[in-house]
């Protein structure tokens, strides 16, 4: 609790309630908040979120993890051994084909086997005549912030455990 209300201080951000319901404000909205937040001009704010220096790791896991940690979410830290790779989104929440608003989605980087990106949905689009996710993320060109991927690149789509209370 003594990190969320130093995030809460540093990035003025509304506080997240504890209770989740259909009219609480869902962990993507928490994330918008931080739309526009970089390394260079942002650092210790985003460090103080994701507990890692931004500018020396890869964070966009670590970004998504903090946002659910937010909202009393447990992570992809309660499926995996390395929570701080995107991939490691593949084993969690409940998959689903089509996403909605919200739902997290994890993509290939590069040629690579086991790197990736990972952020929330927001809505579909067609960008240069190529079918793309519009994601808000952490890390995408260094910052926070909405950019599209092509959903050619989509490794999966994962949608938040609805709390069984």
């Amino acid at each position: 609790m003594f990190r969320f209300a130093i995030i809460m201080l540093l990035c003025g951000c509304i506080p997240v309630i504890e209770s989740q319901s259909l009219n609480d404000p869902q962990p993507v909205d928490t994330a918008a908040q931080f739309d526009g937040f970089d390394e260079k001009h942002h650092r210790t704010e985003i460090k103080a979120l994701i507990g890692l220096d931004p500018i020396q790791y890869e964070w966009c896991a670590a970004f998504v993890n903090s946002i659910l940690e937010l909202h009393y979410i447990p992570g992809s830290e309660t499926v995996s051994k390395h929570p701080l790779l995107a991939r490691s989104f593949l084993k969690w929440g409940e998959s689903v084909e089509e996403p909605k608003l919200g739902d997290i989605v994890i993509f290939t980087r590069n040629n690579s086997n086991w790197k990736g990106h990972v952020g929330f949905y927001i809505e579909s689009a067609v960008i240069d005549g190529v079918p793309s996710y519009i994601v808000l993320g952490g890390n995408q060109d260094d910052m926070i912030n909405y950019k599209g991927y092509p959903v050619s690149r989509l490794l999966g789509i994962r949608r938040i455990p609805l709390d069984e209370d």
